[in-house]
């Protein structure tokens, strides 16, 4: 258990440190532009290689389809709920907030697979801890640079991240705790959940924010991302 929650933090710790990074300076709308586009590659491979096809092998196609639209449909609700809620139409100029609630509902059912995995006795990947701080920073990142951009206090900042970061690590924990009463079937229904709210926050915020930002190089830094975590799903 203690293996778990230490996992845990530690692959969330980057959301913290993303955030951190996000406020230490004055990031350029293009560089943040590119690094939302890098991280949106990462993720495109996370849902690809880590979620999907790990989900497919785990139970059948039928479970992890029906996460993955549980995830979305999750997803859009809240998000939605969140931009009627601060007055804007489709994200408007804070686009921070559904980034946040993007790596939330990711990171609560990612976590809790490597939880799983650990219960069940397996060694932790060094190629998925260093995809998921890939992945964790740009959104941290972005994420806290426009909530600072529209009036958010750094304190406000900080806290939500830690939040975040801290109910991922528990899901670790939690993760561990239900491995051994967990079927494959339910298995291939989280990781199928995490990448239907990956895909929507990709396509509704994360990839118009990096394109808006950094316009045409946005697509070439996606596909470097993409690469780089593609690579780093390989190792063991």
């Amino acid at each position: 258990m203690g293996a778990a929650l230490g996992w845990g933090a530690v692959a969330a710790s980057s959301l913290v440190l993303g955030a951190l990074l996000g406020l230490a300076r004055s990031w350029s709308a293009q560089l943040i532009g590119l690094i939302l586009a890098f991280g949106a590659g990462a993720l495109v491979s996370a849902v690809s290689f880590e979620l999907w096809e790990e989900g497919a092998d785990e139970g059948s196609l039928r479970s992890v389809a029906f996460g993955l639209a549980a995830g979305a449909l999750l997803y859009f609700t809240l998000a939605r709920a969140i931009a009627r809620r601060s007055g804007q139409a489709g994200g408007g100029e804070d686009a921070g907030a559904p980034l946040a609630l993007g790596a939330l509902l990711d990171g609560i059912p990612e976590q809790a697979v490597l939880g799983i995995g650990l219960g069940a006795g397996k060694a932790v990947s060094v190629g998925l801890l260093v995809a998921i701080f890939v992945s964790n920073l740009p959104e941290a990142i972005g994420s806290s640079s426009d909530m600072l951009a529209a009036g958010r206090s750094r304190g406000f900042v900080v806290r939500l991240w830690l939040g975040v970061a801290a109910i991922c690590a528990v899901s670790t924990v939690a993760g561990y705790g239900i491995a051994d009463a967990s079927g494959g079937e339910l298995k291939a229904a989280i990781n199928g959940f995490a990448a239907g709210a990956l895909l929507v926050m990709l396509v509704d915020s994360m990839i118009p924010e990096a394109t808006a930002k950094a316009g045409r190089p946005a697509g070439l830094a996606t596909v470097l991302g993409f690469s780089l975590a593609a690579g780093l799903s390989s190792v063991s």
